[in-house]
């Protein structure tokens, strides 16, 4: 080819991975600021932190002064080149998803030119583009869930009661006490009978805007026609819940500790269960984690987090205080009395706290 020397083979990939360097960098900084400034997200803040510092120990494999020295911006054929949709946005969210796209692109082509002049280099830039697509998802997934379930305050765990008939009375109870969410958890009944109590659910929530969750069960959930399914540490992964419900339906999962929390974060979760907060007169705990680790997860993650464990009217106040908006309750509603006054009582708690 006219005017091409060997020393294009050097030059030019050095050209190549300087600007994509460039770009995966600021494309990098772009969802960080996002993750900081308007979602308020400090553990995901951190994570893209992270992978924009390892970017830069990666950089150092390449010779700096000569990368730079490749540079020759005023020249470059591409900032003569422009798209209608590279100029436009619809939203922040399509800000972080074309950033995303643009680390990604540019990570895959450091690693590709990577390959002629420093092949070492290639090995450290491969995890940080999967490491890219682990955080992709998570951010993602975040702005979703918080959309989703932005007015989610009050989630109410309902066993299947001594009847159908029954079950569906204390299912419209709740509803008109304010439940926003209802999680049909019953370890004692068949498969058949949560699919039957599941369908009354689905027949009942539904018109009345209530999202109703499977407990455990991700292919009762499917079939009964649930708004998605909510795993334990000891059951189905997200990943696997998320394999059998699809990408529409709700995965939430326990958590235990804030190492499990970010893990659900990362692993794609729809939201969190946090607890058990208190001991809980209708589920035996060896122990708590107390108001500490609720503290920790609404100072940390953005996700909705819901407390759980022995919530009740007379404590919700100090859970509230550790900055956690959102709770999980059973026995002090679906025990009392009177259901629906106490489901309103704690409601009204909530939404007075915001």
């Amino acid at each position: 080819m006219p005017g091409f020397s060997e020393e294009h083979e050097t030059s030019g990939p050095l050209r190549v991975i300087d600007a994509a360097l460039n770009r995966a960098a600021e494309g990098l900084r772009v969802v960080e600021d996002y993750a900081r400034m308007i979602l308020n997200d400090p553990y995901l803040t951190g994570q893209f932190k992270s992978l924009r510092h390892r970017l830069f120990s990666a950089s150092e494999a390449f010779q700096t002064s000569e990368r730079v020295a490749s540079r020759d911006t005023p020249r470059d054929v591409g900032t003569m080149i422009t798209t209608e949709t590279e100029q436009q946005r619809d939203s922040v969210t399509g800000i972080v998803q074309a950033n995303l796209s643009r680390v990604q692109q540019a990570l895959r082509t450091i690693e590709e030119y990577s390959k002629l002049v420093y092949p070492a280099a290639a090995a450290m830039i491969e995890p940080l583009r999967y490491e890219s697509y682990t955080l992709e998802k998570a951010i993602l997934t975040t702005i979703l869930s918080l959309a989703n379930l932005k007015d989610a305050r009050l989630y109410v765990l309902l066993d299947g009661r001594k009847s159908p008939e029954q079950f569906s009375t204390m299912a419209r109870e709740l509803i008109a006490g304010g439940a926003d969410i209802i999680q049909l958890r019953d370890k004692e009944l068949s498969a058949q009978e949560l699919f039957q109590r599941g369908r009354i659910l689905a027949e009942i929530c539904r018109p009345a805007g209530v999202r109703w969750i499977m407990n455990d069960r991700a292919d009762l959930a499917v079939a009964a026609g649930a708004d998605g399914v909510h795993v334990g540490q000891d059951d189905l992964t997200v990943f696997q819940a998320r394999q059998i419900v699809g990408p529409a339906k709700l995965v939430g999962v326990s958590t235990h500790s804030l190492d499990q929390a970010r893990a659900a974060v990362r692993d794609g979760a729809n939201y969190i269960g946090v607890g058990p907060i208190f001991f809980s007169r209708t589920k035996s705990f060896k122990e708590t984690v107390g108001l500490e680790l609720a503290s920790q997860v609404a100072q940390e993650i953005r996700l909705p987090a819901f407390a759980i464990g022995g919530i009740n009217g007379d404590n919700l106040a100090s859970v509230l205080q550790t900055g956690i908006e959102r709770v999980t309750v059973k026995g002090a509603i679906t025990e009392s009395s009177d259901p629906r006054q106490a489901a309103q009582h704690i409601k009204q708690q909530l939404l007075s706290s915001q």
